[in-house]
């Protein structure tokens, strides 16, 4: 299975996900068009991956007027956010369970995206949680 998520990086919201049982680039663009439905970011970072770099992705965000940012090759630490959060996914949610179908791994991703947006203390916003600091981003853009 392959996971594709969103995350606000100055929040740590993870503002979208899908999950796929293939590498088609399809379950990319379905998550990314639903989360631009919602809001815009100015910028999205992303690895260098067939998934961001095909045209139908380049386009997609160019068409929004968003910013595209690409870890360079090899550097790891450019993507370091999105990379601790899935750690953090492996230590808390997979390597401690067994999921016996993709429907079941669907139901945990939700739960534990939900619990960790709304549940979970972060040091890094003030220990608060990614979807309260998230939230009160948007009222501050509306303001």
């Amino acid at each position: 299975m392959y996971l594709f998520i969103i995350i606000d990086w100055y929040s740590r919201c993870i503002v979208d996900f899908e999950l796929s049982s293939t590498l088609d680039k399809s379950f990319v663009l379905t998550c990314l068009k639903r989360a631009l439905s919602r809001r815009w970011p100015e910028i999205i970072n992303s690895d260098q991956g067939c998934h961001f770099t095909n045209p139908d992705y380049l386009n997609l965000l160019a068409s929004q007027k968003v910013k595209i940012s690409m870890d360079g090759k090899g550097q790891a630490l450019d993507n370091v956010r999105t990379e601790r959060f899935f750690r953090t996914l492996k230590y808390d949610c997979i390597y401690i369970n067994e999921f016996n179908s993709p429907h079941e791994l669907r139901i945990a991703l939700n739960q534990y995206m939900q619990e960790y947006n709304t549940y979970r203390p972060h040091s890094s916003i003030g220990d608060q949680c990614p979807a309260q600091v998230y939230g009160s981003q948007q009222h501050q853009e509306v303001a």
